[in-house]
């Protein structure tokens, strides 16, 4: 089995910062790619940030220049550094993992974090 635990959300305000940390542990061979999702009241999930396991980084249009992806990998941990946060980032953020097992490259999700902002 495989935990995917996230951390690091929170209230802040438009033009604040926050960080989140997303931390993989359980039984797997390797971990593939890593990535954040999130999901705003009434929108589908959408992808914001993902991360390969050379070090390959993609992000979505609304986030570039912002949000910074990042990953240590003797952690098996994921951050997401999130700067100048606007309103329209509110939303659950989801950790994305896709490992290796013994069965197969799997995904596996976080529980999710909330993220707001506002004044």
């Amino acid at each position: 089995q495989v935990q995917v635990v996230e951390s690091g959300g929170g209230l802040v305000q438009p033009g604040g910062s926050l960080t989140l940390s997303c931390a993989a542990s359980g039984s797997f061979f390797s971990i593939n790619a890593m990535g954040w999702y999130r999901q705003a009241p009434g929108k589908q999930r959408e992808l914001v940030a993902a991360i390969s396991s050379g070090g390959s980084t993609n992000y979505a249009d609304s986030v570039k220049d912002r949000f910074t992806i990042s990953r240590d990998y003797a952690k098996n941990t994921v951050y997401l550094q999130m700067n100048s946060l606007k309103p329209e980032d509110t939303a659950v953020y989801y950790c994305n993992c896709n490992v290796r097992t013994g069965a197969g490259r799997m995904n596996y999700w976080g529980q999710g974090t909330q993220v707001t902002v506002s004044s």
